[in-house]
């Protein structure tokens, strides 16, 4: 994963700090509808289950929170109860990179090594699209701020160069007719949308 540019729109860049703060409350809201018989849903991320989403979320929460604060890895979470762990170690991670400094450092990603500013760019457009994900399994609505939406549309295709990895983040397939923002980034990472 190279360098990416920032998220633009009419008047500037939107800071990453306040991406995370306009995709929060969606993703929050999604979590906190997930009942604990709902876990092993399937999701339209070929590789996840409901569950599984969680604790990639947690996991990459936990080593990215790290990583911005310039540590070394740290031990694996415990994924236990993913409900619970969801909420505090994402909560880490907006603190970790809202410490000063943390985001003109360069992190180790998986991708290799890259500004710390795009990749948490990077960690916005993998929440949004895995918020939609748990959402679409769950079946609540996620509707994250639709002007973020559109901006990560712009954002997704240069920061997927090759990472499309058949999982994950599949080739890009085709949004329905009247497809909202957040479906159509679904789309564009390999989601299948009804």
């Amino acid at each position: 994963m190279g360098a990416v540019a920032p998220i633009e729109t009419n008047g500037g860049t939107v800071d990453v700090l306040h991406q995370f703060e306009l995709v929060g409350p969606a993703l929050g809201g999604v979590v906190a509808g997930i009942t604990p018989d709902q876990l092993d849903n399937a999701t339209p991320c070929a590789k996840f289950t409901v569950r599984g989403v969680l604790e990639h979320m947690i996991g990459g929460a936990t080593m990215f929170a790290a990583a911005f604060r310039g540590e070394e890895a740290p031990a694996e979470p415990d994924v236990t109860d993913p409900l619970g762990a969801f909420g505090p170690c994402l909560g880490g991670l907006v603190a970790a990179i809202s410490q000063p400094g943390a985001l003109d450092r360069t992190v180790e990603s998986p991708g290799g090594p890259m500004p710390a500013r795009d990749f948490a760019q990077f960690i916005v457009l993998d929440g949004t699209v895995h918020g939609w994900d748990m959402a679409t399994a769950t079946g609540q609505v996620f509707d994250p701020d639709p002007a973020l939406v559109e901006l990560l549309l712009g954002f997704a295709g240069p920061a997927l160069e090759g990472m499309r990895d058949g999982d994950t983040f599949a080739e890009a397939t085709e949004a329905p007719p009247g497809a909202t923002p957040i479906q159509r980034l679904a789309a564009l990472t390999g989601r299948t949308v009804a």
